[in-house]
């Protein structure tokens, strides 16, 4: 079985049936308290933690005075716009006490299909992860329409664990694990301990979703298991109404874990390797030198630019003699890297009239 205390950075995805009492449609205060003292327990471990929370609308709705049945989007878009305030404040007022930092992220799956808008949050997010605060994601609810949103936070929470690189992945539930068949309506039922492979047999035994108040059902958690272990994540799904579940999970709780496929750094830099390159930056002997020593490119180490290519982009890295020794996403555009090709990154404002990022390529967004 994992362990969490093993992990380097985990993401856990709590549903709207855990946090708010499907009755009255208040805050489960009880319950965000242990989630709070768990959150403690793993970051003074030195674990960075990323929360996946549903919620925002199922609080809406309560103080909006909108009916328990399906919502049209506008009421939809209007109750969330209510509860987001109420659940982020929730976060603040439970980890404020154990001296952590909380901080909103709202996105759309626009965020991650487009690569300039996912190099964004992901510089976002590893700098809240760097400065030791928790971020508390959540779809942008007020905005995203039925062709731009993720559909469910089991796959939203899937996607944040690639874009930061999470090792564990857990997904708390109204059920302790997959089953072969619902355990609510079959007695023979059997829970899965450790699923090393999703097969076309374990597809065919997911259920639909189950709860009035969550969209997400098994076959979402199968698409987030698929998302999260092919990036090297382990993905466990484990009941979660209980005090404080991730404790619970550590000491033997019932879960089904799903087997990473490798680790999450290989599974990033073989990403980045498979996308076709639209342009390249030609390096001096010292960059190539840098780059194999693990550093980040810098412009003062490129010496030539060939374009067009944007923010976002994969892009070509050659030596001096034109051989490809990499490829990387780039932060700046072609016509960008060609100002500052040469030069300090302490020179980038002045060249392009405006603040930059010193690398115009991150190690972390390098495959060589």
């Amino acid at each position: 079985m994992a362990s969490l205390s093993t992990a380097k950075r985990i993401v856990v995805k709590i549903g709207s049936a855990l946090l708010v009492d499907r009755i009255d449609g208040t805050l489960r205060g009880d319950w965000l308290l242990g989630l709070a003292q768990d959150v403690a327990w793993l970051k003074g471990q030195g674990i960075d933690v990323v929360l996946v929370s549903s919620g925002s609308i199922a609080l809406g709705r309560g103080v909006l005075g909108l009916p328990g049945t399906a919502l049209a989007l506008e009421q939809s878009q209007a109750a969330a716009a209510v509860g987001q305030i109420r659940l982020a404040r929730a976060y603040e007022e439970v980890l404020a006490p154990h001296g952590i930092t909380t901080a909103q992220v709202l996105v759309t799956l626009e965020d991650s299909a487009d690569r300039k808008r996912y190099l964004n949050s992901r510089a976002t997010l590893e700098q809240l992860l760097s400065l030791g605060a928790v971020p508390i994601v959540n779809e942008n609810d007020t905005v995203a329409t039925d062709e731009i949103r993720f559909g469910d936070n089991d796959r939203l929470a899937a996607q944040i664990a690639v874009t930061v690189g999470a090792d564990h992945l857990v997904l708390l539930s109204d059920v302790d694990g997959f089953y072969s068949a619902n355990p609510g309506d079959d007695p023979d039922a059997a829970r899965f301990e450790v699923i090393d492979a999703i097969t076309p047999e374990i597809e065919a035994m997911a259920g639909d979703a189950g709860s009035g108040l969550s969209k997400g059902g098994m076959k979402t958690k199968l698409m987030a298991a698929k998302t999260a272990t092919s990036a090297g994540c382990r993905m466990a799904i484990t009941e979660g109404s209980v005090l404080r579940p991730l404790h619970a999970l550590e000491n033997g709780a019932n879960a089904t874990w799903f087997t990473a496929q490798s680790d999450p750094q290989a599974a990033r830099k073989r990403w980045i390797a498979a996308i076709k390159p639209r342009g390249s930056v030609t390096l001096d002997a010292g960059a190539v030198a840098a780059l194999k020593r693990g550093k980040s490119l810098l412009p003062a180490g490129i010496s030539a630019v060939s374009g067009p290519f944007g923010r976002g982009d994969s892009i070509a890295l050659l030596d001096a003699e034109g051989h490809t020794i990499g490829y990387g996403l780039t932060r700046y555009a072609s016509d960008e890297a060609a100002q500052i090709k040469g030069h300090k990154s302490a020179e980038i404002e002045h060249l392009l009239g405006y603040p930059g990022r010193a690398a115009l390529i991150h190690r972390d967004d390098m495959a060589l």
